[in-house]
């Protein structure tokens, strides 16, 4: 069960707007991970539903965030199916994420009372997806449309809360050009984690200055 109603979820996101994307087929890395993400000022985090094991991991990972990182939510992304909406949320995913936006996985997660995060390219989709009843629409890939996307579409419809994924990179440079054209937050996957050998205390580190630089485009700060 869900540690986060929806309107808390929103609340985090809007709050403290980086959120990882990360996939590891070991439980001991990927709470490592975590860890170091929630020291560096992180308080959400998707795991991608990527490989076989996605769900046993996913399971572990929840249980420790419980135990060590009270106030991190743990999403699922890559959903795609109610079957995997539905194991993944026995497993404890506070919120779902997918690359698409199916309406079987919104009734889902409605019905279990979590948050989803339905994705699109399009106005049109992005719209569609709010309709459907999503809160936040995730913009993916973001490499694609751009933060001036972001920027026009935010023009005939400014109350979409957006986060992008794909394409964004963990610089200031980048952060601010789509916080500025209007996201919600932002999703970072591998390029977060990038470098040989990345220690914990250097992502921690990586993250806090992330974190920091972002903290002028949240509404607590505004």
């Amino acid at each position: 069960m869900s540690a986060f109603t929806s309107e808390k979820i929103l609340d985090l996101v809007s709050n403290h707007p980086i959120v990882p994307v990360f996939y590891h087929p070991d439980s001991a890395h990927a709470q490592s991970i975590v860890q170091a993400c929630y020291d560096g000022g992180l308080r959400v985090f998707e795991f991608t539903n990527r490989g076989e094991m996605a769900l046993p991991v996913f399971t572990d990972l929840v249980k420790y965030v419980r135990a060590n990182c009270p106030d991190m939510a743990m999403g699922i992304g890559t959903i795609l199916t109610p079957t995997d909406t539905e194991l993944f949320l026995d497993a404890g995913a506070d919120f779902v994420v997918q690359p698409v936006t199916t309406a079987a996985v919104g009734d889902v997660c409605r019905e279990r009372g979590v948050s989803w995060v339905p994705a699109g390219s399009t106005l049109n989709e992005l719209y569609q997806a709010t309709v459907l009843g999503a809160d936040l629409v995730k913009v993916f890939p973001g490499n694609v449309v751009g933060p001036g996307f972001i920027k026009a579409i935010k023009g005939p419809m400014p109350g979409l809360k957006l986060m992008v994924t794909g394409g964004v990179e963990p610089t200031t440079d980048s952060l601010t050009a789509w916080f500025q054209a209007g996201v919600t937050a932002v999703g970072i996957g591998s390029q977060l984690f990038s470098g040989q050998n990345l220690t914990p205390e250097a992502l921690k580190e990586r993250v806090a200055s992330l974190v920091q630089h972002v903290s002028s485009f949240t509404p607590k700060s505004a």
